[in-house]
């Protein structure tokens, strides 16, 4: 293949891969709270309006943090048919505690796009949004069809109960720097005792923010997927 051809297949694979709707946007919730968001939507897809996944981040959940998000995990979220909205706290406090009833809130602000499916929304956060995670959905399960949570530990106080029949996928990196690792069964056994569904394991050479590990996770949302009405 000439070297013209062959830049010519790499453009495209490129501008296939990268061809979305990616904004910052701020969206006006119904209790009047203005948060950003980071928001991805494929214009390539024919399938019609996509699932809904929340992707919050670690930390603080500062704007940081949010933009790069969409860089790595929010990217490879929408390539696999989702729309993906990464919201950044208000007050770099993460979206734990007060902040929990943010979420419900933007999922009902976003739904009214057309390019977004009125379904259950996906969750999904890295770390303290892992936790975040975890919390939302126990508020209200019955808005959510799953958890991503890579990684996460179960909060303290968490109403596990309201996680029953939950599909959760959880991964840790076996190298993790706060030793979560060592906590990973403790976590999991929590989350099935209150009749969670949980795929969980350890990410193998891995710290604490890992590459995600497609060769689960890509069957994992399929599923999830596969059982939305």
């Amino acid at each position: 293949m000439s070297i013209h051809k062959c830049f010519f297949v790499v453009f495209c694979t490129i501008f296939l891969l990268h061809s979305a709707s990616a904004e910052r946007v701020e969206v006006t919730l119904g209790n009047g709270t203005v948060l950003g968001v980071y928001l991805l939507i494929s214009e390539n897809s024919q399938a019609g309006p996509q699932p809904l996944v929340i992707l919050m981040p670690g930390g603080s959940g500062e704007e940081a943090l949010a933009r790069d998000l969409q860089y790595w995990l929010g990217e490879e979220l929408m390539q696999r048919g989702y729309a993906v909205a990464i919201p950044v706290s208000p007050n770099q406090r993460s979206f734990r505690g007060e902040n929990n009833a943010l979420i419900p809130l933007l999922v009902d602000a976003l739904q009214e796009d057309s390019r977004i499916q009125q379904s259950q929304t996906l969750l999904a956060g890295i770390s303290n949004g892992g936790m975040s995670a975890l919390e939302v959905a126990s508020a209200m399960p019955s808005r959510y069809s799953g958890i991503v949570a890579v990684p996460a530990l179960v909060p303290q106080g968490l109403n596990v109960d309201a996680l029953k029949g939950m599909p959760i996928y959880l991964r840790i990196g076996d190298q993790d720097e706060l030793t979560w690792m060592n906590r990973l069964d403790e976590t999991a056994n929590k989350l099935r005792e209150g009749g969670a569904i949980v795929d969980a394991d350890l990410v193998f050479m891995s710290p604490h923010m890992f590459s995600m590990e497609w060769e689960t996770l890509d069957p994992w949302l399929e599923e999830l997927q596969s059982k939305q009405p």
